[in-house]
């Protein structure tokens, strides 16, 4: 009979083990609720959580409160949220101005998103913080990889120089076929790519000035690679031929 209970015992310990392992898996299938993520998981305990985004440059600390009655996160009690901190890692005199500008963005971001613990007051929150989190990180992410593109091969597209200021890109464009040489900047926001961005043009050589280049920039639909496929249009149609 004794050997019974201790079996009945160990079964129960056994159906423990088995029942934490599954609230950990749906914890992380919750968090990861789409395949999309842009976060790292550092650290869970019973104090605090801490994410890591984009090459470990951005972190979130997150620290819990007590467990809020009546409200469950994976099965278990949600736990309260005391603070939300995001602090940044980059080292911005090394870092590429590509990278600071993607970083200047992402905070820009969530600045603008006022307090992320009225917004996320019990871990229930978390997983569409995440999710909002990762989806400008990716957005501004691909916007720094267009950028690295383009300094590379701009010259294929009559592209002389870029520079980086704020958030502002100055894209200057030089082509001897078309005798022109002008400077466009363009300012870019969290939102991109998904708004129209805001330019001015300054005429160096030639004739191309704002009305030409908002000519070609009306047709470029906004979405996926719009910085690159922005100065494709304006090298396929502007610095071509002579005008």
């Amino acid at each position: 009979r004794e050997l019974s209970e201790m079996d009945a015992e160990d079964e129960l310990d056994l159906a423990e083990m088995e029942k934490l392992k599954e609230t950990e898996r749906s914890c992380l299938e919750i968090l990861k609720k789409y395949d999309f993520t842009e976060w790292e998981l550092m650290e869970w305990s019973e104090e605090k959580a801490v994410f890591n985004f984009l090459y470990d440059s951005v972190t979130l600390t997150i620290v819990f409160g007590p467990p809020v009655d009546g409200k469950f996160f994976a099965a278990h009690p949600s736990r309260s949220i005391i603070s939300l901190d995001f602090e940044s890692f980059l080292d911005e005199e090394q870092a590429p101005p590509s990278s600071c500008l993607v970083q200047r963005l992402i905070f820009q971001f969530i600045g603008s998103r006022g307090s992320w613990q009225e917004k996320c007051p019990t871990l229930c929150y978390l997983p569409q913080a995440l999710l909002d989190i990762s989806l400008v990180v990716n957005r501004c992410k691909i916007l720094g990889e267009e950028l690295e593109f383009l300094q590379r091969w701009g010259a294929k597209y009559h592209l002389l120089e870029i520079g980086i200021k704020d958030t502002e890109v100055k894209l200057l464009f030089s082509s001897s076929v078309a005798f022109a040489k002008f400077e466009l900047v363009l300012a870019v926001s969290h939102d991109y790519p998904s708004a129209v961005l805001p330019f001015r043009v300054q005429t160096h050589i030639g004739n191309i000035g704002e009305k030409e280049v908002a000519a070609v920039l009306s047709r470029v639909p906004v979405g996926h690679h719009y910085l690159r496929r922005t100065v494709t249009s304006i090298h396929q149609n502007l610095l071509q031929a002579p005008r």
